[in-house]
Protein backbone atom coordinates (compact mmCIF):
# COMPACT_ATOMS: atom_id res chain seq x y z
CA UNK A 1 0.00 0.00 0.00
CA UNK A 2 1.27 3.10 -0.76
CA UNK A 3 1.67 5.49 1.86
CA UNK A 4 1.04 9.45 0.32
CA UNK A 5 -0.14 9.63 -3.24
CA UNK A 6 0.15 13.32 -4.45
CA UNK A 7 -2.33 14.38 -7.30
CA UNK A 8 -1.90 17.16 -9.66
CA UNK A 9 -2.59 18.49 -12.70
CA UNK A 10 0.76 18.74 -14.37
CA UNK A 11 4.41 19.86 -13.59
CA UNK A 12 4.05 23.66 -15.03
CA UNK A 13 6.63 25.70 -13.48
CA UNK A 14 4.12 27.24 -10.62
CA UNK A 15 5.06 27.26 -6.93
CA UNK A 16 2.52 25.05 -5.86
CA UNK A 17 3.65 22.48 -8.20
CA UNK A 18 7.35 23.28 -7.08
CA UNK A 19 6.12 22.78 -3.59
CA UNK A 20 4.32 19.41 -4.22
CA UNK A 21 7.78 17.80 -5.72
CA UNK A 22 9.37 19.28 -2.47
CA UNK A 23 6.80 17.95 -0.56
CA UNK A 24 7.07 14.65 -2.19
CA UNK A 25 11.20 14.27 -1.60
CA UNK A 26 11.02 14.54 1.69
CA UNK A 27 8.11 12.42 2.55
CA UNK A 28 10.80 9.56 0.55
CA UNK A 29 13.39 11.06 2.75
CA UNK A 30 11.00 10.04 5.40
CA UNK A 31 11.10 6.26 4.18
CA UNK A 32 7.71 6.45 3.08
CA UNK A 33 6.08 5.43 -0.51
CA UNK A 34 5.17 8.04 -2.60
CA UNK A 35 2.99 8.09 -5.88
CA UNK A 36 3.16 11.23 -7.60
CA UNK A 37 -0.37 11.45 -9.83
CA UNK A 38 -0.47 13.33 -12.67
CA UNK A 39 -3.19 13.97 -15.38
CA UNK A 40 -1.28 15.41 -17.78
CA UNK A 41 3.03 14.01 -17.12
CA UNK A 42 4.13 17.43 -18.50
CA UNK A 43 5.58 20.45 -17.46
CA UNK A 44 9.54 22.08 -17.08
CA UNK A 45 10.10 20.18 -13.78
CA UNK A 46 9.47 16.44 -15.19
CA UNK A 47 12.80 16.74 -15.87
CA UNK A 48 13.91 17.29 -12.03
CA UNK A 49 11.52 14.85 -10.30
CA UNK A 50 13.88 13.27 -7.27
CA UNK A 51 14.77 9.94 -7.19
CA UNK A 52 12.55 7.55 -5.38
CA UNK A 53 8.94 8.86 -6.63
CA UNK A 54 6.57 6.76 -8.44
CA UNK A 55 5.35 8.28 -11.43
CA UNK A 56 1.76 7.33 -11.86
CA UNK A 57 0.64 8.97 -15.83
CA UNK A 58 -3.08 9.13 -15.79
CA UNK A 59 -2.51 10.59 -19.89
CA UNK A 60 -6.15 12.50 -19.95
CA UNK A 61 -6.44 15.58 -22.12
CA UNK A 62 -8.74 16.86 -19.47
CA UNK A 63 -8.96 17.10 -15.90
CA UNK A 64 -12.24 16.05 -15.39
CA UNK A 65 -11.83 13.44 -17.84
CA UNK A 66 -8.98 12.08 -15.37
CA UNK A 67 -11.61 11.40 -12.87
CA UNK A 68 -12.10 7.50 -13.81
CA UNK A 69 -9.33 6.89 -14.00
CA UNK A 70 -8.16 8.40 -10.66
CA UNK A 71 -11.08 6.12 -9.13
CA UNK A 72 -9.65 3.09 -10.73
CA UNK A 73 -5.75 4.14 -9.18
CA UNK A 74 -7.65 4.83 -5.87
CA UNK A 75 -9.55 1.33 -5.72
CA UNK A 76 -6.11 -0.67 -7.01
CA UNK A 77 -3.30 1.40 -4.78
CA UNK A 78 -5.41 2.38 -1.59
CA UNK A 79 -3.15 4.79 -0.17
CA UNK A 80 -3.37 5.96 3.02
CA UNK A 81 -3.11 9.93 2.16
CA UNK A 82 -4.13 11.47 -1.27
CA UNK A 83 -2.69 14.81 -0.97
CA UNK A 84 -3.63 17.46 -3.75
CA UNK A 85 -3.14 21.15 -4.49
CA UNK A 86 -4.98 23.96 -6.36
CA UNK A 87 -8.66 23.98 -6.59
CA UNK A 88 -9.63 22.47 -9.42
CA UNK A 89 -7.67 19.90 -8.30
CA UNK A 90 -8.75 19.34 -4.85
CA UNK A 91 -12.55 19.07 -5.97
CA UNK A 92 -11.58 15.73 -8.52
CA UNK A 93 -9.57 14.21 -5.91
CA UNK A 94 -12.58 14.50 -3.27
CA UNK A 95 -15.21 13.18 -5.68
CA UNK A 96 -12.59 10.13 -6.39
CA UNK A 97 -12.31 9.17 -3.14
CA UNK A 98 -16.40 9.50 -2.86
CA UNK A 99 -16.93 7.64 -6.24
CA UNK A 100 -13.99 5.23 -5.08
CA UNK A 101 -15.28 3.95 -1.90
CA UNK A 102 -11.75 3.74 -0.27
CA UNK A 103 -10.60 4.62 3.11
CA UNK A 104 -7.91 6.89 2.09
CA UNK A 105 -7.81 10.54 3.82
CA UNK A 106 -7.66 13.58 1.37
CA UNK A 107 -5.82 16.58 2.53
CA UNK A 108 -6.58 19.04 0.17
CA UNK A 109 -3.94 22.14 0.53
CA UNK A 110 -4.91 25.78 -0.65
CA UNK A 111 -2.38 27.98 -2.11
CA UNK A 112 -4.04 31.18 -2.31
CA UNK A 113 -6.63 33.64 -0.88
CA UNK A 114 -9.20 32.07 -2.12
CA UNK A 115 -11.88 35.54 -2.02
CA UNK A 116 -8.96 37.81 -3.54
CA UNK A 117 -8.70 35.18 -6.30
CA UNK A 118 -12.49 35.08 -6.81
CA UNK A 119 -12.68 38.79 -6.74
CA UNK A 120 -10.29 39.29 -9.13
CA UNK A 121 -11.26 36.67 -11.76
CA UNK A 122 -12.90 36.89 -14.94
CA UNK A 123 -13.71 33.16 -15.66
CA UNK A 124 -16.51 31.94 -14.19
CA UNK A 125 -15.68 29.08 -12.49
CA UNK A 126 -13.21 31.17 -10.28
CA UNK A 127 -15.96 33.57 -9.08
CA UNK A 128 -17.64 30.24 -7.87
CA UNK A 129 -14.81 28.90 -6.36
CA UNK A 130 -15.26 30.16 -2.56
CA UNK A 131 -18.67 28.31 -2.58
CA UNK A 132 -17.87 25.09 -4.22
CA UNK A 133 -15.29 25.43 -1.28
CA UNK A 134 -17.52 25.62 1.19
CA UNK A 135 -19.61 22.87 -0.34
CA UNK A 136 -16.69 20.37 -1.29
CA UNK A 137 -13.63 20.89 1.15
CA UNK A 138 -15.69 19.70 4.80
CA UNK A 139 -15.49 16.51 3.24
CA UNK A 140 -11.63 16.53 3.12
CA UNK A 141 -10.00 14.85 6.07
CA UNK A 142 -7.18 17.57 6.52
CA UNK A 143 -7.54 21.13 4.95
CA UNK A 144 -3.83 22.90 4.84
CA UNK A 145 -3.32 26.65 4.06
CA UNK A 146 -0.19 27.80 3.04
CA UNK A 147 0.07 30.58 5.31
CA UNK A 148 -1.78 31.86 8.32
CA UNK A 149 -3.64 34.13 6.33
CA UNK A 150 -4.96 31.78 4.04
CA UNK A 151 -6.20 29.42 6.64
CA UNK A 152 -7.99 32.57 8.10
CA UNK A 153 -9.41 33.43 4.68
CA UNK A 154 -10.88 30.21 4.88
CA UNK A 155 -12.49 30.21 8.35
CA UNK A 156 -13.76 33.58 6.81
CA UNK A 157 -15.39 31.59 4.25
CA UNK A 158 -17.19 29.02 6.62
CA UNK A 159 -14.85 26.27 6.80
CA UNK A 160 -14.78 24.02 9.86
CA UNK A 161 -11.78 26.13 12.07
CA UNK A 162 -10.73 22.55 13.49
CA UNK A 163 -10.15 20.84 9.89
CA UNK A 164 -7.92 23.81 9.05
CA UNK A 165 -4.37 23.57 9.42
CA UNK A 166 -1.64 26.16 8.66
CA UNK A 167 1.60 24.46 6.85
CA UNK A 168 4.26 27.16 5.62
CA UNK A 169 5.91 26.07 1.95
CA UNK A 170 8.82 23.85 2.22
CA UNK A 171 11.00 26.11 0.22
CA UNK A 172 14.86 25.49 1.42
CA UNK A 173 16.08 22.33 0.37
CA UNK A 174 19.92 20.70 -0.12
CA UNK A 175 19.37 20.87 -3.94
CA UNK A 176 18.46 24.99 -3.60
CA UNK A 177 21.28 26.12 -1.74
CA UNK A 178 23.54 24.25 -4.26
CA UNK A 179 21.81 26.06 -6.78
CA UNK A 180 22.42 29.04 -5.79
CA UNK A 181 26.57 28.87 -6.24
CA UNK A 182 25.95 28.57 -9.76
CA UNK A 183 26.98 31.14 -12.11
CA UNK A 184 24.65 32.72 -14.21
CA UNK A 185 25.73 33.44 -18.03
CA UNK A 186 24.43 36.51 -18.48
CA UNK A 187 26.44 40.10 -19.33
CA UNK A 188 24.05 41.75 -17.15
CA UNK A 189 25.46 40.08 -13.84
CA UNK A 190 29.16 40.78 -14.88
CA UNK A 191 31.58 42.91 -12.80
CA UNK A 192 30.96 46.96 -12.92
CA UNK A 193 27.51 46.49 -14.21
CA UNK A 194 24.37 48.69 -13.10
CA UNK A 195 22.55 46.90 -9.98
CA UNK A 196 19.81 44.25 -11.47
CA UNK A 197 16.50 44.46 -9.70
CA UNK A 198 14.33 40.94 -10.37
CA UNK A 199 11.04 40.13 -10.53
CA UNK A 200 10.10 36.09 -10.95
CA UNK A 201 6.49 34.29 -11.11
CA UNK A 202 4.17 33.51 -14.27
CA UNK A 203 3.34 36.69 -16.25
CA UNK A 204 -0.58 37.08 -15.12
CA UNK A 205 -2.82 39.60 -13.57
CA UNK A 206 -2.24 38.49 -10.10
CA UNK A 207 1.72 39.59 -10.22
CA UNK A 208 1.24 43.03 -11.60
CA UNK A 209 4.46 42.98 -12.99
CA UNK A 210 3.41 46.01 -14.48
CA UNK A 211 3.28 48.11 -11.22
CA UNK A 212 6.80 46.45 -11.21
CA UNK A 213 7.66 48.34 -14.82
CA UNK A 214 5.96 51.80 -13.42
CA UNK A 215 8.26 51.37 -10.40
CA UNK A 216 11.54 50.87 -12.57
CA UNK A 217 10.79 54.07 -15.01
CA UNK A 218 10.69 55.91 -11.59
CA UNK A 219 14.47 54.60 -10.18
CA UNK A 220 15.73 54.71 -13.66
CA UNK A 221 15.28 58.85 -13.63
CA UNK A 222 17.24 58.43 -10.61
CA UNK A 223 19.99 55.91 -10.75
CA UNK A 224 21.12 53.49 -13.68
CA UNK A 225 19.84 50.14 -12.84
CA UNK A 226 18.11 46.80 -14.93
CA UNK A 227 14.98 45.49 -14.49
CA UNK A 228 14.92 41.13 -14.97
CA UNK A 229 11.75 39.36 -14.81
CA UNK A 230 11.91 35.88 -15.18
CA UNK A 231 8.74 33.69 -16.02
CA UNK A 232 6.04 32.67 -18.56
CA UNK A 233 2.29 33.68 -19.47
CA UNK A 234 -0.28 35.44 -20.56
CA UNK A 235 0.57 39.03 -20.19
CA UNK A 236 4.55 38.96 -21.56
CA UNK A 237 2.78 41.11 -24.95
CA UNK A 238 0.85 43.38 -22.82
CA UNK A 239 4.19 44.04 -20.15
CA UNK A 240 6.36 44.22 -23.65
CA UNK A 241 3.88 46.94 -24.54
CA UNK A 242 4.30 48.76 -21.37
CA UNK A 243 7.95 48.48 -21.47
CA UNK A 244 7.92 49.96 -24.91
CA UNK A 245 5.86 52.63 -24.19
CA UNK A 246 8.04 53.79 -21.29
CA UNK A 247 11.07 53.91 -23.49
CA UNK A 248 12.69 50.74 -20.81
CA UNK A 249 13.38 48.51 -23.69
CA UNK A 250 17.42 48.47 -23.31
CA UNK A 251 17.11 48.21 -19.17
CA UNK A 252 14.10 45.90 -18.99
CA UNK A 253 14.88 42.09 -20.25
CA UNK A 254 12.16 39.15 -19.97
CA UNK A 255 14.04 35.66 -19.82
CA UNK A 256 11.13 33.35 -19.61
CA UNK A 257 11.00 30.41 -17.82
CA UNK A 258 14.92 29.46 -16.46
CA UNK A 259 15.91 25.93 -15.19
CA UNK A 260 17.95 28.00 -12.16
CA UNK A 261 16.33 31.42 -10.79
CA UNK A 262 17.79 30.71 -7.71
CA UNK A 263 21.21 31.58 -9.20
CA UNK A 264 19.63 34.64 -10.97
CA UNK A 265 18.48 35.46 -7.34
CA UNK A 266 21.66 35.38 -5.74
CA UNK A 267 23.11 37.02 -8.28
CA UNK A 268 20.52 40.07 -8.34
CA UNK A 269 20.70 43.13 -5.91
CA UNK A 270 17.27 42.60 -4.79
CA UNK A 271 14.24 40.92 -5.50
CA UNK A 272 10.87 42.61 -5.75
CA UNK A 273 7.28 40.72 -5.26
CA UNK A 274 4.29 43.06 -6.89
CA UNK A 275 1.62 40.95 -6.27
CA UNK A 276 -1.04 42.10 -6.05
CA UNK A 277 -2.78 38.99 -3.67
CA UNK A 278 -0.56 35.92 -2.50
CA UNK A 279 -0.84 32.98 -0.58
CA UNK A 280 2.48 32.76 0.35
CA UNK A 281 5.31 34.32 -1.73
CA UNK A 282 8.24 31.31 -2.29
CA UNK A 283 10.20 33.66 -4.37
CA UNK A 284 10.70 36.02 -1.02
CA UNK A 285 12.33 33.36 0.84
CA UNK A 286 14.41 31.83 -2.20
CA UNK A 287 15.77 35.23 -2.34
CA UNK A 288 16.63 35.79 0.79
CA UNK A 289 18.45 32.21 1.72
CA UNK A 290 21.25 33.76 -1.21
CA UNK A 291 21.00 36.91 1.30
CA UNK A 292 19.33 38.85 -1.12
CA UNK A 293 17.20 41.86 -0.13
CA UNK A 294 13.73 41.97 -0.81
CA UNK A 295 10.63 44.35 -0.84
CA UNK A 296 6.91 43.15 -1.59
CA UNK A 297 3.97 44.70 -1.57
CA UNK A 298 1.69 43.67 1.52
CA UNK A 299 -0.80 41.59 -0.39
CA UNK A 300 -2.16 40.11 2.66
CA UNK A 301 -1.30 36.32 3.57
CA UNK A 302 2.05 34.88 3.22
CA UNK A 303 4.47 37.92 2.17
CA UNK A 304 3.93 40.24 5.18
CA UNK A 305 4.12 36.81 7.71
CA UNK A 306 7.75 35.62 5.75
CA UNK A 307 8.75 39.71 6.15
CA UNK A 308 7.67 39.45 9.76
CA UNK A 309 5.04 42.79 9.51
CA UNK A 310 8.25 44.62 7.50
CA UNK A 311 11.49 43.44 9.76
CA UNK A 312 13.15 41.49 7.04
CA UNK A 313 12.27 42.80 4.18
CA UNK A 314 10.18 46.84 2.67
CA UNK A 315 6.19 46.16 2.69
CA UNK A 316 4.73 48.37 0.04
CA UNK A 317 0.87 49.14 -0.23
CA UNK A 318 -0.52 46.84 -3.64
CA UNK A 319 -0.38 48.59 -7.32
CA UNK A 320 1.31 51.82 -5.64
CA UNK A 321 4.41 52.34 -8.28
CA UNK A 322 5.38 55.35 -6.12
CA UNK A 323 6.12 53.45 -2.92
CA UNK A 324 7.55 50.50 -4.72
CA UNK A 325 9.75 53.00 -6.74
CA UNK A 326 10.94 54.92 -3.33
CA UNK A 327 11.55 51.16 -1.57
CA UNK A 328 13.87 49.58 -4.38
CA UNK A 329 16.19 52.84 -4.26
CA UNK A 330 16.27 52.73 0.01
CA UNK A 331 17.19 49.13 -1.12
CA UNK A 332 19.78 49.97 -3.68
CA UNK A 333 21.55 52.74 -1.15
CA UNK A 334 21.28 50.77 1.98
CA UNK A 335 21.12 46.97 1.38
CA UNK A 336 19.87 44.52 4.05
CA UNK A 337 22.12 43.05 6.61
CA UNK A 338 22.56 39.57 4.50
CA UNK A 339 22.60 37.34 7.81
CA UNK A 340 19.21 37.97 9.22
CA UNK A 341 17.88 37.22 6.04
CA UNK A 342 19.77 34.23 5.49
CA UNK A 343 18.91 32.67 8.91
CA UNK A 344 15.04 34.04 8.45
CA UNK A 345 15.10 31.93 4.97
CA UNK A 346 15.92 28.63 7.03
CA UNK A 347 12.54 28.62 8.84
CA UNK A 348 11.24 28.18 5.83
CA UNK A 349 12.81 24.70 5.38
CA UNK A 350 12.11 20.80 4.05
CA UNK A 351 12.26 19.70 7.65
CA UNK A 352 10.23 22.00 9.14
CA UNK A 353 7.10 21.67 6.61
CA UNK A 354 7.67 17.94 6.17
CA UNK A 355 7.45 16.85 10.02
CA UNK A 356 3.91 19.54 9.94
CA UNK A 357 2.78 17.33 7.53
CA UNK A 358 4.09 14.33 9.18
CA UNK A 359 2.55 14.82 12.21
CA UNK A 360 -0.85 16.59 10.91
CA UNK A 361 -1.03 13.38 8.67
CA UNK A 362 -0.24 11.11 11.61
CA UNK A 363 2.35 9.42 9.92
CA UNK A 364 5.20 10.46 12.15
Amino acid sequence: MTDIAIFLMDLGGGGAERVMINLAQGFVEHQLSVDLVLVQPQGPYLSQLPAGINLIKLNSSRLMLSLPKLVQYLQRKQPKILLSALEDTNFIALLARKIAGVSTKVGVTVHNNLSRESQNATQLKRRLTPTLVRWLYPAADYIIGVSKGVSDNLIELGLPAEKIQSIYNPIVTSELLVKLQESVEHPWFASGQPPVILGVGRLNPQKDFATLIRAFAQVRKQQQARLMILGEGSELAHLQGLVQDLNLTEDVAFAGFVNNPYAYMAASTVLVLSSAWEGFGNVLVEAMVAGTPVISTDCESGPAEILAQGKYGKLVPVADSQAMAEAILATLTKPANPEPLKQRAMEFSLENSVNQYLRILQMD
